[in-house]
């Protein structure tokens, strides 16, 4: 098994352990914010995406955005309040969904050397993934915050691999 094609199971697990952190809330409480300075559960999840994507884009395959009307809104650089309403739920999920799939078909093609330049990608796509995957944790720290403290669910535990461990309380990949 190649490196990315081991990362790419990383990048899985990780979205899965987001799922475990949301999937089982309401529609409500995927919307809701603490207070009108903070992001809802659902922000960040269309956030972990938007990045996915834009890194993938940027670094790898310049391609359209999977919903463009989602950018700004899923966009950190845009203040809070200028954002807009959240997508529903099942937008949501058919946006993270959407952005995995693509993530997997591209890296997919640089581990098989399916690229113009398959060492220097493989490098680029190494490096862009434990990204990702990083990126996709420091997100579950806000959400699984929320979750407890505020809404009051159960965390679920971390995930089961020797790869992840915790720096300054967040998951990441060791």
């Amino acid at each position: 098994m190649s490196e990315i094609d081991r990362l790419l199971r990383e990048y899985d697990r990780a979205r899965a352990y987001t799922d475990e952190l949301w999937r089982d809330l309401s529609p409500d409480e995927v919307v809701w914010r603490p207070h009108e300075n903070s992001s809802a559960i659902g922000w960040h999840l269309g956030h972990q995406a938007h990045v996915a994507h834009f890194m993938v884009r940027n670094l790898t395959a310049a391609e359209p955005s999977p919903d463009p009307e989602l950018d700004g809104i899923m966009d950190s650089a845009q203040p809070e309040r200028f954002r807009g309403a959240l997508p529903t739920v099942d937008r949501l999920t058919l946006f993270r969904d959407t952005v995995a799939e693509r993530v997997h078909a591209r890296l997919g093609d640089i581990a098989g050397g399916r690229v113009a330049a398959p060492d220097q990608l493989t490098v680029v796509g190494r490096h862009l993934l434990i990204a990702l995957i990083n990126h996709e944790y420091q997100h579950d720290q806000w959400i699984g915050e929320v979750r407890s403290r505020d809404l009051g669910h159960e965390l679920p535990p971390d995930p089961d691999t020797d790869l992840v461990g915790r720096v300054d309380g967040y998951l990441m990949l060791s």
